[in-house]
Formats: structure tokens, C-alpha cells, sequence
């Protein structure tokens, strides 16, 4: 049993330590750092009530941290160096597509959390971007750069 165990644990590690992964995890922190900077000075000079004050700085990160996301995904963690119209249209397209949907679950999340289950804004903050990074980092491989496009 303890065998099974640690085979399970090392395919989790060879996964974590492949290079694709270790420039997704550097590149989703520096993402998620260009996020919460966002909102932490956003979210306290907001001029509306508390919950619009989240929302507005949560959706502002999110334009700001998708812009730099997929500059990096595409050329740095997916390697997909093609700037031919038809996939790089695609390519943007799916990636906002998969980003909305993440989003709507940031927001949501965001709005249980904070307005509906008191969390401290920073707490959830951080809660909703490992969900997030999980989310994106699946449709990103399985369906926006699965093609490993890295033609020129």
C-alpha cells in the first residue's frame, strides 16, 4: 500500500518538475502577482460601496493579469511561437473565452466569500486564484495551445 503511495507521489512530482509546468507555476505566480497588485491598490480607493469596490478591482486585475497571461502562456510555457492570423486569432479567442469562464467563477467566488461568508478580502483573494490557476492551466493545455504550434 505504502508502494502505491509513493509511485503516486513521484508521477505527482515528475509532473510538477517538467519544464512546461515549472514556467506555467512561474509564470501563474507572476500572473497572480500582477492580479492581487492590482486589486490591493485598486480595491481601496474605490469611490462606490464595498461589495462594488471588490468587484470593479477584481475585474480590472483580471483584465490586466489575462493580457500579461497570455503573452506568457503562448510564447514561454506553451511555446506556441506562431503568429500566423488563423491560429493566433484562435489561439486569443479560445484563451478569452477560457478566461471569462474563470472569471465569472473569480467573481462568484469572490462575492460568496467576501459578501456572503464575511472572509477577509485578501483571504479569498488568494482562494480564488489557486482555483483559478488550476482551471485555466487545464484549458490552456487541453484546448487552447494543444496543438504545440511552435512554428514560426
Amino acid at each position: 500500500m505504502a508502494v502505491k503511495h509513493l509511485d503516486k507521489i513521484k508521477k505527482l512530482w515528475h509532473f510538477l518538475t517538467t519544464p512546461e509546468m515549472i514556467s506555467y507555476i512561474i509564470f501563474g505566480v507572476l500572473t497572480t502577482a500582477v492580479n492581487v497588485v492590482t486589486f490591493g491598490l485598486l480595491h481601496p480607493v474605490m469611490p462606490w460601496d464595498e461589495n462594488l469596490n471588490v468587484l470593479v478591482a477584481n475585474a480590472v486585475a483580471w483584465v490586466l493579469s489575462v493580457a500579461f497571461a497570455f503573452i506568457t502562456n503562448k510564447l514561454f510555457v506553451f511555446k506556441s511561437k506562431s503568429f500566423a492570423a488563423k491560429l493566433f486569432w484562435r489561439e486569443l479567442a479560445s484563451f478569452l473565452g477560457a478566461r471569462l469562464l474563470s472569471l465569472g467563477v473569480d467573481e462568484l467566488g469572490m462575492l460568496l466569500l467576501v459578501s456572503g461568508l464575511a472572509w477577509n478580502d485578501w483571504a479569498a483573494k488568494i482562494a480564488m486564484n489557486v482555483i483559478v490557476i488550476i482551471i485555466n492551466y487545464v484549458l490552456s493545455k487541453l484546448f487552447i495551445f494543444k496543438d504545440g504550434s511552435s512554428a514560426n
